[in-house]
């Protein structure tokens, strides 16, 4: 895989970028969100390069590219990194880019890490706020529990999670961004064909809607009317000689 990055994007060169719109793999976006320190950042490098990198600049949003290919279908993935969040007076201080990123997305990760009870408390709110911005209940949605080799600081159980992302109704990883990629890919993998099954699912309607006709436009009418009446005129000139 060959990376090609900018201040602020990381994108995976694909053969044939320059095709047609019809040529180009479907885009599945993705969000991730959770506190601050939990490890987003990480989390999606380590998805995208397979590589760790322990150290960050502060989280500006960014956003990331990469192709990949999920049940023998390229799909373009972008994931959208997310700064951290914190409970005030208790309730979620969301601003609004926060929620113009969960409104963008197709599917979310919501992370946090098992040394920090505070990310953990933030999983419920984050859940809500999601499926308040996406009324209709059908976002996948996985959460994610990072710095799991850290166990001799950890505040949180893994049952704790799991027990959580039952209730709710989520997928549940317990991962290492620092030590392992396979389920990090696997986290990522899972939304990405949640995601392209609710595509294909939808294609065929939006297919039957492309069929309706549209309204003719006034100007194509009197086109067609002038030109009956002119070969009309033609056809009465033509019988009277």
């Amino acid at each position: 895989m060959r990376l090609t990055q900018s201040m602020c994007t990381i994108a995976e060169c694909a053969p044939g970028g320059d095709g047609p719109a019809a040529a180009r793999p479907r885009l599945v976006k993705i969000a991730v969100v959770g506190g601050s320190g939990v490890g987003k950042t990480a989390l999606v490098v380590r998805f995208l390069t397979r590589r760790f990198i322990g150290d960050y600049e502060r989280n500006a949003g960014n956003l990331y590219s990469r192709h990949i290919q999920i049940d023998g279908e390229m799909l373009a993935i972008q994931v959208q990194d997310t700064p951290g969040v914190q409970i005030h007076e208790h309730s979620l201080d969301c601003n609004e880019q926060l929620n113009r990123c969960i409104r963008w997305a197709d599917a979310l990760v919501i992370v946090f890490s098992i040394t920090d009870y505070k990310s953990f408390e933030l999983l419920s709110h984050l859940y809500h706020q999601v499926r308040q911005l996406h009324p209709g209940n059908t976002v996948p949605i996985v959460i994610i529990a990072n710095k799991a080799d850290l166990l001799h600081i950890k505040e949180v159980e893994p049952q704790q999670g799991l027990q959580l992302a039952n209730m709710l109704g989520c997928t549940f990883y317990e991962v290492s961004v620092s030590e392992n990629y396979n389920n990090v890919f696997n986290a990522f993998h899972l939304l990405c064909k949640e995601v392209s099954k609710q595509q294909i699912t939808s294609t065929p309607e939006r297919r039957r809607t492309s069929l309706i006709p549209r309204p003719k436009s006034p100007n194509m009418q009197d086109l067609k009317r002038r030109f009956k009446q002119a070969l009309s005129a033609k056809v009465r000139t033509v019988t009277s000689v």
